[in-house]
């Protein structure tokens, strides 16, 4: 298993890692919709995109892993498929574990949420250590992230949060996520790492 780990660090875009992880996200994305559809149903189609934050972020890291499996070179969104997967994935982390302090049930669905949203995350980080790329992506990949949480926590379209009073920290996380991810991009891309 160790060998695997190793195997995967080394070269995540392996066919035999890739495959697996496409199956999974596109799944994981059908989910996610269908957990976010009544947020959904109130909400005007032409906002949909701002509103199921994760399952979009999944399904753009399905698509960017198409896009290595059939050799096609779009490095500006394969890079923010992986931010964004990392991004939501944290936040989703960090609410939960609010949620679960604060005193609320350790459920299954809330478990099964908590580790698939840090997978999310770790796939995101370690494909995005992969990539090299400019300033020009850092710029839109972050100005995405940005108009993301002024729709959420300006115009109200935030995922449904697990308990009253989460609403500060929801927002603190989004913004600070914004800002952490696109100066670690600022510094990641251009060297390589």
């Amino acid at each position: 298993m160790l060998s695997l780990w190793r195997d995967f660090w080394k070269d995540p875009r392996q066919p035999r890692f890739m495959a697996p992880l496409l199956v999974i996200n596109v799944l994981g994305s059908a989910y996610g919709y269908f957990w976010y559809r009544e947020q959904l149903a109130e909400t005007s189609f032409y906002l949909w995109p701002f509103v199921p934050d994760s399952p979009l972020s999944t399904t753009l890291f399905a698509v960017a892993l198409l896009f290595h499996l059939t050799g096609a070179n779009k490095t500006m969104f394969q890079v923010l498929a992986c931010t964004v997967s990392i991004k939501y994935g944290i936040w989703a982390v960090i609410m939960i574990t609010n949620y679960w302090s604060s005193g609320g049930p350790v459920a299954p669905t809330e478990t099964m949420l908590w580790l698939s949203h840090l997978g999310m995350a770790a796939e995101g980080a370690i494909f995005l250590r992969t990539y090299r790329f400019g300033i020009n992506v850092v710029i839109i990949t972050g100005a995405w992230m940005l108009v993301n949480d002024l729709m959420d926590y300006g115009a109200g379209l935030h995922p449904y949060l697990f308990m009253a009073g989460q609403d500060t920290l929801a927002m603190a996380a989004a913004l600070a996520l914004t800002v952490l991810l696109t100066c670690v991009l600022s510094f990641s891309g251009r060297s390589g790492v």
